[in-house]
């Protein structure tokens, strides 16, 4: 009780709904209108502005809280990179699955190279505390040259097909990115493309990533 009234200091809201707004957006792909239009449903105004605050102040404090419950995963890993645009920069979206596709960690980065391999290595590692007894990947020479030095003796497969479940798993990233351009395609004037360019704008990649993908399989129990 004391450390969720830390959390929530000087909020008009109680953290049930706070909490409820955050999980909707990322559990279901949701626009910031969309939740705010479910809110109004239920007979609790409060603004798309402000869910957007909501989202990046606690999404990724939820996401740290998750992945400090779900402890160790599984032992072979299934690695990924995709292109994602970051305020009109590209940038690489790499992720890592288990065999049961829950998602052990992601780092974006702007490059895809053996350092950047290397860094997305130490940073499993870090989480997991141990190495994967196997490795799946695809055929990007960077993935084979960084383990060499960071996790040498672990069995590394890159077949065509089997990397398909970690390739699957960048599927809510791509919708997420196809639901806002199709809401900024729908919405005319240039006082609202102006709030939704600066709401992109102010969005850091990696903690919002981050939160989107911890809490797109968990229940709203899970959270508090």
């Amino acid at each position: 009780m004391k450390d969720t009234e830390q959390l929530y200091p000087g909020y008009r809201f109680p953290p049930e709904i706070i909490s409820h707004a955050v999980w909707l957006y990322h559990r279901f792909c949701l626009s910031l209108r969309d939740v705010e239009d479910l809110l109004a449903e239920r007979g609790i105004t409060v603004s798309y502005e402000s869910i957007r605050q909501w989202c990046n102040r606690f999404g990724p404090e939820y996401a740290r809280k998750l992945k400090k419950r779900q402890g160790q995963l599984g032992d072979t890993w299934y690695l990924d990179e995709v292109f994602i645009k970051n305020r009109g920069e590209l940038n690489y979206l790499w992720r890592a699955v288990d065999q049961d596709g829950d998602t052990i960690d992601i780092l974006v980065q702007k490059r895809r190279n053996k350092q950047a391999a290397k860094r997305f290595f130490r940073k499993l590692l870090k989480g997991q505390q141990d190495a994967p007894r196997r490795m799946i990947t695809d055929k990007l020479k960077s993935y084979s040259a960084a383990l060499r030095e960071v996790m040498p003796s672990i069995t590394h497969s890159t077949e065509q097909t089997e990397n398909n479940r970690a390739e699957v798993s960048h599927e809510p990233t791509r919708q997420r990115e196809r639901q806002m351009r199709r809401f900024k395609i729908s919405r005319t004037g240039s006082a609202l493309s102006y709030c939704l360019w600066r709401s992109r704008q102010s969005v850091q990649a990696g903690s919002a990533l981050d939160a989107s993908d911890a809490l797109s399989r968990v229940s709203l129990e899970g959270i508090l």
